[in-house]
């Protein structure tokens, strides 16, 4: 049974089309389980986009990861795409525009397709995207895995300038110590001196005569 959902916006339409896989235990009269065409259109722009379930895949992924980096000015790495119908976005500098480039598959076209979109149809297309997550009846297997975003990309809290304040005053102290101690006159290095050992005192021989026993003068026999 063919199925199809459109998810209509102000300024952009988005039309899945496909069928029920009636072998699945989740089957239901409405269900939309296998995809067959996809096409994205946008107001005021004759060119439509269309491709099958890769397009689609491709183009929720770098829709939802630029809108993000739009909003938080944090860039989102995209290369998590397939080769084939893969899409990219990236801002007009100055103009609040956004270029979508559309590489479709070798076997319908060799040349990619550009469309200017205004931030206006930019989220409406988000907005679409968004409608389609939410409609659980149109290819449940499909989810949108967000990912946090590594911290390298996250921009510094100061400027580049402020942060190499302190690192060029640490060189510049440097400079001038090492400058300072090139005037300084080189020490003289002096050998130490020998100490002298200091002689063992020896005792002095005792020259006092000891008395000699029995010098006396000897008793007198009366």
């Amino acid at each position: 049974m063919n199925v199809r959902r459109q998810y209509i916006l102000p300024n952009c339409t988005l039309i899945l089309e496909g069928f029920s896989d009636i072998s699945s235990s989740n089957a239901q009269d409405e269900l939309l389980t296998i995809l067959v065409n996809a096409e994205c259109y946008f107001v005021g722009i004759p060119q439509k986009l269309q491709g099958g379930r890769t397009f689609l895949e491709n183009l929720v992924k770098s829709v939802s990861a630029y809108a993000q980096e739009y909003l938080s000015g944090i860039p989102h790495p995209q290369n998590h795409q397939s080769s084939e119908d893969k899409i990219d976005l990236e801002t007009i500098p100055g103009d609040h525009l956004h270029r979508l480039t559309w590489y479709p598959s070798i076997s319908v076209n060799n040349s990619p397709v550009e469309l200017i979109l205004t931030t206006v149809q930019l989220f409406d297309l988000v907005e679409g995207i968004d409608q389609f997550f939410a409609d659980s009846r149109t290819l449940p297997d499909l989810t949108l895995k967000l990912q946090p975003v590594s911290r390298r990309y996250r921009p510094p809290d100061e400027p580049l300038a402020q942060r190499v304040i302190p690192a060029s005053l640490g060189m510049a102290s440097l400079v001038v110590a090492a400058f300072v101690l090139f005037l300084l006159p080189i020490p003289q290095v002096r050998e130490p001196e020998p100490k002298t050992q200091p002689t063992p005192t020896q005792p002095l021989p005792n020259t006092t005569p000891s008395p000699s026993p029995n010098t006396g003068s000897t008793p007198s026999n009366p």
